[in-house]
């Protein structure tokens, strides 16, 4: 009833998800991830509302709802042609739910003091790749969760640029430090606004459904805006650099889907489905040179079957030495650039956390206990085990998509390859899942797919505390409050909406004509008993 009730304009749909972010970033501000060492911001909260931050998690769990709602609604109304929804439109919509959450502390995670932490820490001349922010100590390590104490950097020389630099401007200073990793962020956010509409079009998909399901999408607004989370630059890199290799400029795209991976790994499984558009472009090119130059020779040569399979793949294996040629030249310039060495490389192995979500860390968990229970002593090898079995099995899989590259597209091909390391890797985090809904968003999905996933999203965008940590009961509680009363308060809205003489409900008046009389209801009403009969 809440999602299919009808008659929201635009606007109300607007007006809803941004009262849904206000009241996101009003509770945040007292049930984020606040820093420990923020005395004012901790005097603030206990003058406001004491040690007990349980009113603030049920408005966080009422906003997210709203927004939730607010964002399924609008995409909805984007199914509707006569809505006449522009891409401007929905870009003040992302303007509008993305404001609040700029100026709250970070929401649902701690990482960007992790950031913050590693950028320092290079400042210092300490290796982030060996050693973990507790080398380097003082207030920035403070902010770090003790889990991630002695965990190396597992991200790449884009990453160390950029945090390095901000550390350089920003010192010890941890507002101005999560303030500006947060603008790092909104620019990733907005080269995605920019770059996914011009993808979706060279893919043949809606550019409206790109934005509205990769840029507006819940897990973007909270994790991505509010967390402050370095995938936004990874996919905007990413997204740009695919963008521009589908319309020729294939040195500079390769260019950038390397600085992706360069900033997060995952990202490197592009590089390998760049190739078909790399070597689709060429074939392009080929095919209108030799329409001016034909020959019978040409002509009879093409006219073979085999001879065309044999020229498509000798322009994708020229195509694949090409972007191996582009990426490892950036990789090598940008790592100089850091200053820090090719240690990334061997942090790619850095262990995740034991109690990391992800499918392959229950099944350990599930085979563990079993092994216990039988006495079995070789529960302690369980983990890694399940682990390689779940990375064989990506593997696999993005083996799988890039075999049926041609019949899926390469965008969505990637897409689904990202979705299976996403899914059967080491860790899961909820913003994870956008490496595969960004990319997807450009492509033509059936209905049925693109609601499935959107309803992952908005449910992904309320598992998370917006402390970061692991819930308890009494948190559980208080999220499933805050869900009950903006459930509650949109059934009364739409109860309301109902009535007669509700004034949303009654219609606009049609518009009069010059020197005519406004057409009133009860007056024809009257005039009408009053007529002789």
């Amino acid at each position: 009833m809440l999602i299919a009730a009808p008659r929201l304009s635009l606007v109300q749909i607007r007006a809803l998800g941004t009262i849904g972010a206000l009241a996101v970033a009003a509770g945040g501000s007292f049930a984020g991830s606040l820093p420990v060492g923020g005395p004012q911001l901790v005097a603030l909260r206990t003058r406001l509302i004491g040690d007990h931050v349980d009113p603030a998690v049920v408005c966080v769990y009422l906003g997210l709802t709203l927004l939730v709602v607010a964002w399924w609604r609008l995409g909805r109304l984007l199914t509707n042609p006569e809505a006449g929804v522009t891409r401007h439109a929905l870009l003040v919509t992302l303007v509008s739910w993305s404001a609040p959450l700029v100026l709250c502390p970070p929401l649902f995670s701690r990482d960007v003091y992790s950031y913050l932490a590693q950028g320092a820490m290079v400042r210092a001349g300490i290796d982030i790749y060996s050693h973990g922010p507790a080398t380097l100590g003082g207030p920035l390590a403070a902010e770090v969760p003790a889990i991630w104490q002695d965990t190396p950097a597992p991200y790449g020389p884009v990453f160390v640029l950029y945090a390095t630099a901000i550390a350089h401007v920003v010192g010890t200073n941890t507002v101005l430090g999560v303030f500006a990793m947060r603008a790092v962020a909104l620019l990733g956010v907005a080269g995605l606004a920019v770059c996914l509409p011009w993808l979706a079009r060279r893919c043949g998909a809606s550019p409206k459904k790109a934005l509205w399901l990769g840029v507006l999408n819940p897990l973007v607004l909270t994790h991505l805006v509010a967390g402050a989370h370095n995938d936004a630059v990874m996919l905007a890199l990413l997204v740009a650099g695919l963008a521009l290799v589908t319309t020729g400029r294939r040195v500079v795209g390769v260019t950038l889907i390397a600085m992706a991976a360069l900033v997060k790994v995952p990202a490197v499984v592009g590089l390998l489905f760049v190739i078909p558009l790399w070597a689709a472009h060429a074939a392009t090119r080929a095919t209108a040179h030799s329409a001016t130059r034909a020959t019978a020779h040409s002509a009879a040569r093409d006219a073979s079957p085999s001879a065309a399979r044999a020229t498509v793949r000798w322009r994708e294996v020229h195509a694949g030495l090409g972007t191996a040629a582009v990426a490892a030249g950036a990789t090598v310039v940008l790592t100089a650039a850091a200053g820090t060495g090719f240690g990334w490389v061997h942090a790619l192995g850095t262990p995740a956390s034991p109690s990391n979500w992800s499918i392959t860390s229950a099944l350990a968990r599930i085979t563990a206990r079993f092994l216990d229970l039988v006495g079995v002593g070789v529960a302690a090898d369980v983990l890694e085990l399940w682990r390689w079995v779940g990375l064989c099995v990506a593997v696999v899989a993005a083996v799988a998509c890039w075999w049926q590259r041609e019949r899926l597209g390469p965008v969505r091909a990637l897409g689904l390859a990202l979705g299976a390391i996403v899914l059967l890797g080491p860790a899961l985090r909820p913003w994870y899942l956008l490496w595969a809904v960004v990319l997807l968003a450009v492509t033509s999905l059936s209905p049925r797919l693109l609601w499935a996933i959107a309803a992952s999203c908005g449910v992904l965008a309320m598992v998370v505390l917006p402390n970061g940590f692991a819930p308890e009961y009494s948190d559980i509680g208080h999220a499933v409050l805050g869900v009950a009363m903006a459930i509650g308060a949109l059934l009364i809205a739409s109860a309301l909406a109902d009535r007669e003489d509700w004034p949303l409900h009654q219609a606009e008046p049609l518009p009069q004509a010059a020197g005519t009389a406004a057409y009133r209801p009860a007056q024809a009403v009257r005039a009408y008993q009053a007529y002789p009969r």
